[in-house]
C-alpha cells in the first residue's frame, strides 16, 4: 500500500506545520484560547490567507481541497501543534456544509468571505433530547405562506462564540428521530428572535445554546440540505477529530518521554525505571493501533466502506486517547495538570474530541451497528 502524499497533500501539511512552528508555544496557546472567541482572530486570518480555510469547503472552492488524506494529515499536523483554531466547527463540518448546499444568492453573498477567514458560520444541532449523536430535531421551521420561522433551541454550538451565521436544523413535518421532514436552514447571528448564550467547554473553547423565538427565514436562506448531509459532513469530521486527537497523542507522547529521560528521582533518571518502560512501551503500542487505523480510513475513501472505517478509527481512538491522556499525566505526577505543561491542555482536548458529537461507548455501538 503506497501511502506516499500528493504534491499538493504535502504542500498543505507544510503550511500547516510552518503555521504551528511560526505561531505556537505553550504561552502562546494560553494567551489565544483565553480570547474571546476561544482563539486569536490574527491566526485565523492568516489561516485564510494559507488557504488552509478554503481547503476545508471541497474541491469546487478551493485549489487545495482536502481529501480524507489531506485531512487526516493536515489536521495530525495541527493536532502536534494543539492548535485552537476551529478548522473543524467552522470550516469542515459548517463551510462545507454551507458551500454544497446554498442556493447561488446566498453563496455569493457569503463564500468569499468564509473561505478568506473574514466571517464564520457554525452547525445548529444537537438538542437536549439527542443523546450521543443521534438524531433528535424538535426545532420547528413553520409558515403561513407569508414567510417561514423557526421556533425551538439548540443545546450545543461548538465554535459558535462570534460567528456570524448558523446553519439551523429545523423540521418542517415528523417525528422528532424522522431524517424525513428535516431541513437545514441559514440565519445571521444578529437575527431577531436569537438568543444567544455563550459558555467554554473542557478544553477552553468556546461554545454556545441557542434559543430561537420565532426567527424570520428568507427563501434564499432554505439550503438543500437533509439529515443524510449533516451525517456524511460528520464523517468527514469524525475523521479530522481522529486525526487531530492522534497528533496530541503523539506530541503528549514525545514530551513525556523528554521528560522521563531527563528528570531524576532518587538520584536516577526517572526513564530507568523499568516499570514506567513498560507503561510507555504499551502507549506506543495504542500510537501505532491509532496510525493503522488513520491509514485504514484514508485508503477506504472513496468507496462504501469509508464510512464504516471512520466509525471504526473513532470507536476505538476515543477510549483510548483518554486512557493515553491519564497515562501521560500520571508519569509527570501531579505537575501533569498544571497550567504551565501543554500536557493537561492536550488531554482536555482529547476529552472533549472523543466526546462530542458521541461518547466512546456510543461510538462503539455505532461501528457495531447496534446504536
Amino acid at each position: 500500500m503506497n501511502f506516499e502524499l500528493s504534491e499538493d497533500e504535502e504542500m498543505l501539511k507544510a503550511l500547516a506545520e510552518r503555521f504551528v512552528a511560526d505561531h505556537y508555544d505553550a504561552e502562546s496557546r494560553r494567551r489565544f484560547i483565553a480570547q474571546g472567541d476561544g482563539f486569536d482572530p490574527a491566526n485565523w486570518a492568516m489561516l485564510g490567507e494559507l488557504g488552509l480555510i478554503s481547503a476545508q469547503f471541497g474541491h469546487d472552492e478551493s485549489d487545495f481541497a482536502l481529501d480524507a488524506t489531506g485531512i487526516a494529515t493536515v489536521f495530525e499536523a495541527l493536532g502536534r501543534g494543539q492548535v485552537v483554531e476551529p478548522l473543524i466547527e467552522n470550516g469542515l463540518v459548517a463551510g462545507r456544509l454551507f458551500a454544497a448546499t446554498a442556493n447561488p444568492q446566498l453563496r455569493d453573498l457569503w463564500l468569499d468571505d468564509l473561505l478568506s477567514g473574514k466571517r464564520r458560520i457554525a452547525l445548529a444541532h444537537a438538542e437536549r433530547g439527542g443523546r450521543n449523536g443521534q438524531l433528535w430535531v424538535e426545532t420547528r421551521a413553520s409558515g403561513n405562506g407569508a414567510g417561514l420561522w423557526l421556533n425551538g433551541s439548540k443545546l450545543c454550538v461548538p465554535a459558535g462564540g462570534g460567528v456570524d451565521g448558523f446553519l439551523v436544523s429545523a423540521r418542517t413535518t415528523g417525528a422528532p428521530a424522522d431524517p424525513a421532514g428535516m431541513g437545514l436552514y441559514f440565519i445571521a447571528a444578529n437575527a431577531t428572535g436569537l438568543t444567544i448564550s455563550t459558555w467554554r467547554m473542557a478544553d477552553g473553547s468556546c461554545a454556545v445554546s441557542l434559543d430561537l423565538d420565532s426567527v424570520a427565514v428568507e427563501p434564499d436562506c432554505i439550503l438543500s440540505a437533509g439529515a443524510a448531509d449533516i451525517e456524511n459532513s460528520q464523517t468527514f469530521a469524525n475523521l479530522a477529530r481522529a486525526a487531530e486527537s492522534l497528533g496530541i497523542m503523539e506530541k503528549m507522547f514525545a514530551s513525556t518521554l523528554d521528560y522521563l529521560r531527563t528528570r531524576e528521582q532518587f538520584g536516577t533518571k526517572l526513564g530507568s525505571f523499568q516499570a514506567l518502560q513498560h507503561r510507555m512501551a504499551a502507549q506506543y503500542v495504542v500510537l501505532e493501533q491509532s496510525r493503522a487505523l488513520l491509514n485504514w480510513a484514508q485508503v477506504t475513501f472513496g468507496t462504501p466502506e469509508f464510512a464504516e472505517a471512520v466509525r471504526g478509527v473513532r470507536a476505538f481512538i476515543s477510549p483510548a486517547s483518554l486512557t493515553f491522556g491519564h497515562e501521560m499525566i500520571q508519569m509527570h505526577g501531579g505537575m501533569g495538570v498544571s497550567d504551565e505543561l501543554e500536557i493537561g491542555h492536550g488531554h482536555k482536548r482529547l476529552l472533549v474530541l472523543s466526546r462530542w458529537p458521541d461518547d466512546p461507548d456510543a461510538a462503539l455501538d455505532r461501528f457495531a451497528g447496534i446504536a
